[in-house]
């Protein structure tokens, strides 16, 4: 049976290898863009499903709707390839040193609502195949070395809200029609903006300058005070809120770089980030993730923090909910859960401002640890997953609503200055999602720890993270990945928990345990260890138990009684799995039999 389970899940999970168009495309466009293993890390064809890499979005469906590539000092060309994504809806290359000129393949994008290739060193004509994309609304190509005519096929976009081509050496007529478009830009060519009927090269209100933002005047700031009003009158209603609920925050444009604090969270201006970061130095990386980079930060008072810069923020109206996302976790607070300090919004920008983790995440701790530096011993693997649980159990049943994390690893359980766990990443990836209002919840998260239904179905619940919190203490306990391919090799498991599973079965246990604990361990405490990580990891999450009882488990109230329940329940399916199997084999042989005797002899 747990040979057939383990040739089951091995199959699944090479059902994500991405062998379709989408992964061979996104592959072929990162190979042009020449982006290293450290720029795209995750974007592997022969290992999952594209829609796990970094800064690519899927539909419920497994369909790439989204890549967002800006600024990551990609140079290269663009791949024709890519026109292969008739799902895609967005796709934002900005900022980067991109050469070459764009592919007219990008015409058979028919799903493209976003294109946005703004300062790049793009070459060439306009393709007049960007015609085609009917449902296109956003198309900015500023800020490159484009030549030729605006092609007149631009102007029959019937979607087009927005059109950015300044900054280019086009020339020739604008076309009439586009000068229909609410906001437009052709300024900074050598284009004629009309002959007959004069136009702007800018659209009325709009200001072409760096920060491409509405001009502030009389009426923007009669609605900034209104805005600030009303959100103060809201603030003071949320305030009197109970539970995980509480304060709201106003973004006003033209004001995205003033510091804000409502109670203990902060606004903080985009320079000083800048600053503290060394403008986002990839020296001062922490680690990154489906949700972005993480930053070391220093203050000018010398206070350190961690900034996230996240992804995928691009679609308009995404402000206002990724501000009711940050008060819902901003207010989550537990000794076990990572404290938010503040964040950070511009018009394309949305960062998130948390405490320095002095001993970064038990995943370093355990994996990736410089000579020298300590080895996790068990008293404090112990500490660190009651720690855990506790953060985990306030999310899920102390939180109104509650708050599911979707990624719940080693990597995301962070450490302070005395060891502490502190769970981090919590709520991000509703905060993400939430954005996409047209499409279901995608799957989040990171192969290995995802638990079965989750995967299937795309529903997270509390109990996909308990099953991520299970694979988290088999990672404790051993010191292993989640998902380990060397193992395959010397024709063991892939998956740590299939592995552990056997091991656990013949009574292993010593050969379960990291190896650089030097057998200074509790051999009875590791086995109750495995036991709560075995629970936490059913197959149905019907049966897994609740953050609070495994607290109570850990804590050692309990798990004896559940452990025999469960073992009963394995006995009583693996015997009724082999009563099957009998019971096929023997009708087989019958039918084998019986056809035997009535073909009669020859």
């Amino acid at each position: 049976m747990e040979l057939l389970l383990g040739i089951l899940i091995l199959a699944f999970l090479l059902s994500f290898v991405s062998a379709d168009f989408q992964g061979d495309a996104l592959h072929a466009l990162r190979s042009s863009l020449n982006a290293s293993a450290d720029q795209l890390p995750n974007w592997n064809p022969n290992l999952v499903s594209p829609c796990t890499w970094l800064n690519v979005m899927c539909d419920s469906s497994h369909n790439v709707i989204s890549v967002t590539l800006s600024s990551m000092n990609l140079s290269g060309s663009l791949s024709p390839k890519i026109g292969v994504l008739k799902t895609l809806s967005s796709l934002v290359l900005k900022g980067n040193g991109i050469t070459g000129e764009i592919p007219k393949e990008l015409g058979n994008l028919s799903s493209l609502t976003k294109l946005d290739l703004e300062n790049n060193r793009l070459t060439g004509e306009i393709p007049s195949s960007l015609g085609n994309l009917k449902n296109l609304q956003f198309l900015t190509l500023s800020e490159n070395n484009l030549t030729g005519t605006v092609p007149q096929s631009i102007s029959d976009l019937p979607k087009l809200i927005n059109l950015l081509l300044d900054s280019n050496d086009l020339s020739g007529q604008v076309p009439n029609d586009l000068f229909r478009i609410p906001i437009y830009d052709f300024t900074g060519n050598r284009l004629n903006c009309g002959e007959n009927f004069p136009h702007s090269c800018v659209s009325n209100g709009y200001d072409s300058g760096s920060l491409r933002k509405p001009k502030v005047g009389i009426i923007v700031g009669g609605l900034i005070i209104l805005l600030v009003f009303g959100g103060l009158l809201f603030f003071l209603y949320k305030s009197r809120q109970q539970g995980c609920k509480g304060e709201v925050f106003v973004d006003v444009a033209g004001e995205v770089d003033q510091k804000i604090s409502f109670g203990q969270l902060k606004r903080f201006a985009w320079r000083e980030l800048q600053l503290a970061t060394d403008s986002f130095s990839e020296k001062n990386i922490l680690g990154q993730g489906g949700f972005g980079k993480v930053y070391k930060g220093v203050f000018s008072d010398n206070t350190k923090v961690a900034v996230k810069r996240l992804t995928d923020f691009e679609s308009p109206g995404g402000d206002a909910a990724f501000q009711r996302e940050v008060q819902m976790i901003s207010v989550a607070v537990h000794r076990n859960l990572l404290r938010l300090i503040g964040f950070c919004t511009t018009p394309t920008e949305r960062l998130l401002v948390y405490p320095f983790m002095e001993n970064l995440s038990v995943a370093y701790r355990l994996r990736e640890l410089k000579p020298g530096e300590p080895v996790l011993d068990w008293p404090t693997r112990k500490r660190i997953a009651l720690g855990a649980a506790r953060g985990l159990e306030y999310l899920h049943e102390h939180c109104n609503p509650k708050i599911i994390h979707r990624d719940v690893k080693a990597a995301n359980v962070l450490l302070d200055e005395d060891f502490e766990a502190v769970v981090g990443d919590f709520g991000l990836a509703k905060l993400v999602d939430v954005r996409q209002t047209n499409v279901t919840t995608q799957v989040r998260g990171t192969m290995g720890h995802i638990a079965p239904e989750y995967l299937s179905t795309g529903k997270s619940s509390e109990k996909t993270d308990v099953f991520g919190y299970g694979i988290m203490l088999l990672e404790l306990v051993t010191g292993q990945r989640a998902i380990d391919f060397s193992r395959l090799e010397e024709e063991d498991d892939v998956l740590l928990l299939d592995h552990v599973k056997k091991l656990e079965n013949e009574k292993k246990l010593n050969a379960i345990v990291d190896r650089n604990l030097n057998k200074n361990y509790n051999i009875q405490e590791v086995g109750a260890m495995i036991q709560v990580a075995l629970l936490c990891t059913q197959a149905s999450p019907e049966v897994r138990p609740a953050m609070s009882e495994v607290v109570r488990m850990l804590e050692g109230e309990g798990l004896a009684e559940r452990w025999e329940e469960w073992q009963h329940v394995e006995v009583t399916r693996r015997q009724e799995y082999e009563k099957q199997r009998r019971f096929r084999w023997g009708e087989d042989s019958l039918h084998n039999r019986d056809a035997m005797e009535l073909s009669g002899g020859r």
